[in-house]
């Protein structure tokens, strides 16, 4: 089934927020629900596609059917933007003057190349299109003469599994759950679990570099990906044929992260991993997030790791966003100091071993014990936070999320600094917030740490959000954070990209595009700034 065209994932899912939030919303922050609801799908006044009849024929050639190039307004529609707040907000207005002129779709690298070729020819910008879970502006191009949005949804097979190597060939197309049902099938997973899982691709986990909640058990996408198919408007690359090489700079570091703007992934080899005999998750709690953010930083570097570790901070924990279903209900936990989740993966012998390790690290940083209760209503809810932010919307509150990273050092500054920008450029625009935070990935040398914004809406929310989320990119790069540790760049961050890697990292960049899209026509004006 295709997301909520208006908001995210199941319409089924979505549910209102309690009134004892509402009431929390309007005492704490003012919000006051808008005068209007979002506009409905048979109201948007859609233009026409302007896709000319010749590139019409062009692109039913390349992808053997009519049926499968779509300029109806519905499909166009839902193939308009992504899922940030910004993005929702526009599409409830009824804001659809960068729509697609047709989806377009594929069934094979071959009709992949064809539709290229095609849209050089016809002057037609090109965005690959998985899941549509960007939340950084990447699936909005800034193309000149119209685009196509390249729906990969039929290249969707498990090509080939080896069991001895453990390794996986799967296609693009592939939703996260059905890619780890079909593993499933066969003993193995992939360890994958962003957020985004319900809904996201397998291609765009690779053209984003994302980052699962399991990752400091399985790792991120991007140390999954051993080899990559790629179609370019100049023809195929092909990168990684090992585990490991030394035949020269690894190729597959220019796909993974490259969000379309360089070709567009048609294949993908990743390493899979058993399926674990033994799941177990489990809550602790920490004074402060300082002590917190040190156990973390023991149990990463010296071990024993978890296969899934979180920490909240202050607020997120007292507001129980770890646990979102339970927001506003009767039995919500009333957490004070900040919450840990630590979850353990694998056979029961190692699983109960590392626990066991585990918990004598945590509880030597002061950590105390509150039982597998709060872990296990992480799990189950885990993928419920964006549904709580449409609720939010619904209710006239304006909700966002950020993240970054940074090495251990730096954590606290940039933590701190975040905050800062964030609740000062809201409050000087008269709209103070709501500021939570968790430290959700974990690494030998440092952390990500992931912010939720909440506050009212301003008379024009996304102008209102503009200057906040540009002071919150600011503070990031000045306080020593990357401009994004799993969600991307896309046309949100590009310009703070440019600034984390340099000038010459930007002509590096604007000479590989040069070299593979000539003609520009690839996520045009999405990461990678115009020459």
């Amino acid at each position: 089934m295709d997301m909520l065209w208006s908001g995210w994932g199941d319409p089924a899912k979505a549910a209102p927020l309690p009134d004892s939030v509402i009431g929390l919303l309007r005492d704490l922050l003012g919000v006051t629900p808008r005068e209007s609801g979002p506009a409905g799908l048979g109201d948007l006044a859609v233009p026409d596609s302007g896709l000319s009849d010749a590139a019409r024929r062009a692109l039913a050639a390349a992808v053997g059917d009519t049926a499968h190039v779509r300029t109806d307004a519905e499909a166009r529609i839902r193939h308009t933007r992504g899922k940030s707040t910004p993005d929702l907000l526009r599409i409830r207005a009824g804001e659809v003057d960068d729509i697609p002129a047709a989806v377009v779709l594929p069934a094979s690298h071959a009709e992949v190349l064809a539709v290229l070729r095609a849209c050089v020819e016809h002057g037609l910008a090109v965005v690959p299109f998985g899941g549509g879970t960007s939340v950084v502006g990447g699936l909005a191009p800034e193309a000149k003469h119209g685009f196509v949005a390249l729906d990969l949804r039929r290249l969707d097979a498990l090509v080939a599994l080896d069991e001895v190597s453990r390794t996986a060939v799967l296609q693009p197309g592939l939703r996260a759950p059905q890619a780890e049902a079909l593993l499933n099938e066969r003993g193995f997973t992939l360890g994958h679990f962003p957020q985004s899982y319900e809904w996201a691709s397998i291609g765009g986990f690779a053209a984003a570099r994302s980052s699962g909640q399991a990752s400091a058990g399985y790792g991120r996408f991007d140390e999954m990906v051993l080899g990559l198919t790629v179609a370019t408007p100049e023809g195929t690359l092909e990168a990684g044929r090992a585990p490991r090489s030394a035949a020269g700079p690894d190729l597959r570091q220019l796909v993974l992260g490259s969000e379309g703007a360089l070709g567009v992934i048609t294949s993908v080899t990743v390493r899979i991993r058993p399926l674990p005999q033994t799941r177990v998750y489990e809550g602790w709690r920490f004074e402060s997030f300082e002590a917190g953010a040190a156990a973390l930083r023991a149990l990463a570097q010296d071990g024993p790791r978890p296969t899934v570790l979180r920490l909240s901070d202050e607020t997120e924990s007292f507001i129980g966003l770890a646990q979102p279903d339970r927001i506003g209900s009767a039995d919500a936990p009333q957490s004070v100091g900040c919450m840990a989740i630590a979850g353990y993966e694998g056979t029961a012998e190692d699983t109960a071993d590392r626990r066991a390790r585990a918990r004598e690290v945590l509880l030597a940083h002061g950590g105390e014990f509150v039982g597998e209760e709060p872990g296990e209503r992480w799990a189950h809810g885990r993928y419920n936070a964006p549904y709580l932010r449409d609720a939010l919307l619904d209710a006239g509150a304006f909700a966002e999320t950020l993240e970054t990273a940074a090495f251990w050092s730096a954590l606290p500054g940039l933590y701190d600094a975040v905050r800062q920008a964030l609740t000062a450029a809201l409050t000087e625009a008269g709209t103070p917030p709501l500021v939570m935070c968790h430290i959700s990935h974990v690494y030998e040398n440092g952390a990500s740490l992931y912010f939720t914004v909440v506050s009212a809406q301003g008379e024009d929310p996304v102008a209102h959000w503009a200057p906040v989320k540009r002071a919150a990119n600011d503070a990031i790069l000045a306080a020593g954070g990357t401009i994004s540790h799993h969600h991307g760049v896309g046309t949100d961050h590009r310009d703070w990209f440019a600034r984390e890697i340099g000038p010459v990292g930007v002509r590096v960049l604007q000479a590989v595009k040069a070299e593979l899209d000539p003609s520009g026509i690839l996520n045009p004006g999405v990461l990678i700034p115009v020459r």
